[in-house]
Parts: structure tokens; sequence; C-alpha cells
């Protein structure tokens, strides 16, 4: 329970630190509005993704403090679904938008970790 608890503190941070940098970049948060620009700072100077890494860190805290197997179970297809269908469309999104500055930015940072 103490790690499941730990994890979700981790995971409520990585999420305000994430839209923190967001937000400091004049960018939008919610994914249905236009980027802006490519945020290199906070959080997503280690992982390209630490909102959706803060949410599968929720479940997977909440699924300890519950002693849930049943939620990790559901966490495998939504992490699934994220890296195989969400993460690649604002991947493509975001090498259209800004061509050569997402290219390197690809190239220094990890998806997930």
């Amino acid at each position: 329970m103490p790690a499941g608890a730990v994890l979700i503190l981790v995971a409520v941070a990585l999420f305000v630190s994430a839209t923190r940098a967001f937000k400091a970049a004049g960018t939008p948060v919610p994914g249905n509005q236009p980027t802006s620009s490519i945020v290199p700072a906070g959080p997503y100077r280690f992982t390209r993704n630490p909102i959706y890494l803060a949410f599968t860190l929720v479940q997977l805290g909440l699924a300890l403090v519950a002693n849930s197997v049943a939620l990790v179970i559901t966490l495998l297809p939504a992490a699934a679904l994220m890296g195989v269908v969400v993460i690649p469309r604002e991947e493509r999104y975001l090498a259209d938008r800004f061509p050569s500055e997402y290219a390197t930015y690809k190239a220094e940072v990890r998806r997930w970790l």
C-alpha cells in the first residue's frame, strides 16, 4: 500500500509539472487544441509523454493501494492503446507541424523514459 501511495504522489507531481511546462511555453494542455510549440522543458526533458506516464502511474498506484489485480490487468490495454494509437497519432501531428524541431526533440528524448 505505501508503494502505491508513493506512485500516486509521483504521478500527481509529474502531471502538475508537465501542465506547468505547457502553460509556461504558452501552449494548450488539452490534446484537442492546436499545439503552439514543442516543449522541451520540465519533465519533457526526460520523456515525451509525461502526462500519459502520469496517468499510467496513477492507475498502477491505485492498483497497489487497492491490492487489485483487475486494475493491473486493465492497465495493460490502456497503456497499449496509448502506445499504439494515441501517441503515434500525436507524434505524426507534431512531425507535420514542427518538422525539424520535433525530429531533433524526438531523437534526444525517449517516448516513455
